[in-house]
């Protein structure tokens, strides 16, 4: 009795839970400011989380090398470990892959990597769905990367941060599918607004690269989160300009410097493909030397490499911004301005190939600023100072690179003229952008960013000729039941052995469920799952079972939605297979489980006093409910006037206290 009496508490305190969190999500469907509401604290969420991320990597730098940015000046040794001396940096990179290798590997690989392909596949293919334990490991993960030496940015792990708090508040609210995804673009932009001190570019990146369409909704709505998020990061980091170490007088003097800029941007269009391509030609090689070897010890052993480059080049140390401002002020000669730009994209790509964390988006900044001050030396040593300031080639790099290997403009141009604060730069560099974005179109196909989920077999550059899977929800497609079934206090016969009316039970199993208000692309997902003869449907306040749902209910209702028929006139198949890795992608939510409720599935034998019956001429014990039944090897709703027929499999929603044979079938089991 204790034992009953304390599962019923349990079951009470899961109800009351849900319960308060679908009035929450009720309101927020209901009511447009409900969104806007949520974005503000995804927003605040962002910001805070950049400025912790970004504490954190400076942090763990100053604990192995006495600085919270190393290299800008060519330190050989580490402060706090001076006995080392330059055997630093053989040391440092291996210790920090034994921290974050195992971390990685044991809590979420796509934490691995440079983070923002892991947000775009979430919003593109899995509803905006990403995994809450990201966030911790992400930022754990990425700032000891970077802190022992690894040559990424922090902006692709704020970036992934930022998406994967917003992902997992607006699941634990249980939004629909469509606003989840305008949510988790809110946290990506609000991750880049508050790390460059620049909200425009954070709602370009979002809408960019990350949503990858336009609405008016949704534009207001990350506009909102970009800038609360940049209002928090002010309050740590001030107010000015990202890059506000530049030399005065950079202006673009002469109209005819234009022909410039426009030579600068193809040779930066160039440099965003080769950036691109060996970034992954280096993950190729590192695999195939890596082979079977456990993956945790990966970046350790990598990191013996890493060190080597370090060693010969300090300056690729972390991400690398002082070194930047140190071109910019020209402290660095033309040969090794060459030397940092190749330097950097081959330290970036041996940091993710063997296994590291962090982003791209900064490195292809360091690219373009040291590519383009060599660009502008040089022209000034030909043509002569009427070209300007060779800085001014540096900032122009920096877009055009960015734009190549990214294939963003509007981000681009925004993150160049905020950076720097300089809006009398716009007109340069929207040449720039634009020269390297079409250089990069017409050279190559993917990008930085989606030639690693291209290499996954995923594509979220094709054309999509409709958007019907996300328009139309489970609620427009579900065979409802004429009474719902009340969660809240299952009911049924303990007594009524209800075998000898199908026949054996040949399965049970416990049922996932689809909410209402779910779209049909996650629908499908969850039925290939989960549901082999369908799903049960609960409303949001998870209280009762409105319906059920097969895969035919939703291929009727999109054909009828494509041809303009009623429901039930049209027939379809389906046409798609999801595979093993979509499949990994797309966790149950723990919430949508039928606490009290089994699945029992009969298959009528020959003999079974069912077979040739109908559906409503069986007298069926209290609480149990028909739901499906496989007939004629195909699967059809469980209408009152199927008549069965030997073979036939039917699938019956039971109260787990509903029927001795559900015991009996169990432990057979």
């Amino acid at each position: 009795m204790g034992q009953k009496r304390s599962a019923g508490n349990s079951v009470r305190q899961r109800l009351t839970v849900p319960t308060a969190v679908g009035q929450v999500a009720s309101w927020t469907r209901a009511n447009r400011f409900g969104l806007f509401c949520m974005a503000i604290v995804v927003g605040i969420g962002a910001g805070l989380g950049a400025a912790a991320f970004r504490y954190l990597v400076f942090g763990f730098t100053w604990l192995a090398t006495g600085h919270e940015e190393f290299g800008q000046q060519g330190r050989v040794a580490s402060d706090h470990l001076p006995w080392l001396g330059a055997g630093f940096y053989a040391v440092i990179p291996v210790i920090g892959g034994l921290l974050y290798g195992p971390l990685i590997n044991r809590f979420a690989r796509e934490a691995q990597g440079h983070g923002v392909p892991e947000v775009m596949i979430a919003v593109a293919e899995n509803g905006g769905r990403i995994r809450p334990q990201v966030t911790v490991v992400k930022a754990l993960a990425s700032a000891l990367c970077i802190g022992s030496g690894g040559s990424v940015g922090r902006e692709g792990p704020i970036v992934q941060i930022g998406a994967a708090l917003a992902s997992g508040f607006g699941q634990w609210v249980r939004m629909p599918e469509n606003r989840l995804r305008v949510l988790v673009a809110c946290g990506a932009a609000g991750g880049i607004s508050a790390t460059f001190n620049a909200p425009i570019t954070g709602v370009f990146f979002a809408v960019e690269l990350i949503l990858r369409e336009l609405s008016v909704e949704a534009i207001f709505t990350i506009m909102l989160s970009a800038m609360v998020a940049d209002v928090i990061a002010r309050v740590f980091f001030g107010s000015a300009p990202f890059l506000s170490q530049l030399p005065e007088g950079i202006e673009l003097d002469h109209i005819a410097n234009y022909l410039l800029v426009a030579l600068l941007a193809a040779i930066a269009g160039l440099l965003g493909i080769v950036f691109k391509n060996l970034l992954y030609k280096t993950e190729d090689v590192c695999d195939r030397l890596w082979g079977r070897r456990p993956a945790w010890a990966r970046p350790a052993v990598g990191g013996i490499v890493l060190g080597l480059l370090l060693l010969a080049v300090p300056q690729l140390y972390g991400v690398g911004y002082p070194v930047m401002y140190a071109a910019f002020a020209g402290h660095y000669a033309l040969w090794f301005l060459v030397v940092l730009a190749a330097g950097k994209m081959l330290a970036c790509s041996l940091t993710i190939g063997i296994g590291g964390s962090g982003g791209v988006f900064a490195p292809s900044l360091f690219v373009g600023a040291t590519s383009g001050m060599a660009f502008g030396l040089i022209a000034q040593h030909v043509i002569g100072t009427a070209v300007g300031h060779p800085a001014l080639y540096a900032i122009v790099g920096m877009g055009a690179v960015f734009a190549s290997a990214a294939r963003a403009p509007l981000t681009a141009l925004a993150s160049t003229v905020e950076m720097t604060g300089d809006f009398t730069l716009t007109l340069p560099v929207m040449l720039a952008v634009a020269v390297g974005t079409t250089v990069s179109r017409g050279l190559s196909y993917g990008t930085v960013y989606t030639t690693k989920l291209l290499r996954r077999g995923i594509d979220i550059d094709r054309a999509t000729p409709t958007h019907i899977f996300t328009d139309l929800t489970v609620a427009e497609a579900m065979h409802p039941f004429t009474a719902p079934l009340d969660l809240t206090h299952p009911v049924g016969d303990d007594t009524h052995d209800w075998t000898g009316l199908l026949g054996p039970v040949t399965r049970i199993r416990e049922p996932q469920a689809l909410f209402a208000n779910d779209s049909l692309a996650q629908a499908l997902r969850q039925l290939v799952l989960y549901g082999r003869d369908g799903l049960p449907v609960i409303d949001t306040d998870a209280r009762h079972v409105q319906g059920w749902l097969t895969n035919q209910n939703v291929l009727q209702t999109v054909g009828a939605y494509v041809t303009d028929l009623e429901p039930g006139a049209s027939r379809g198949r389906p046409g798609d297979e999801w595979t093993d890795q979509a499949a990994a992608h797309n966790e149950h939510d723990p919430r949508s489980e039928l606490d009290g409720y089994c699945i029992v599935e009969h298959t009528l034998s020959p003999d079974s006093v069912a077979v040739g019956r109908k559906l409503n001429d069986l007298e069926w014990p209290p609480g149990h409910l028909p739901v499906s039944v496989v007939h004629n090897r195909r699967l059809i709703d469980a209408q009152p006037a199927v008549r069965l027929a030997a073979g036939d499999r039917i699938n019956v929603l039971v109260p787990k206290n509903g029927s001795h044979s559900t015991e009996a079938a169990e432990s057979r089991q």
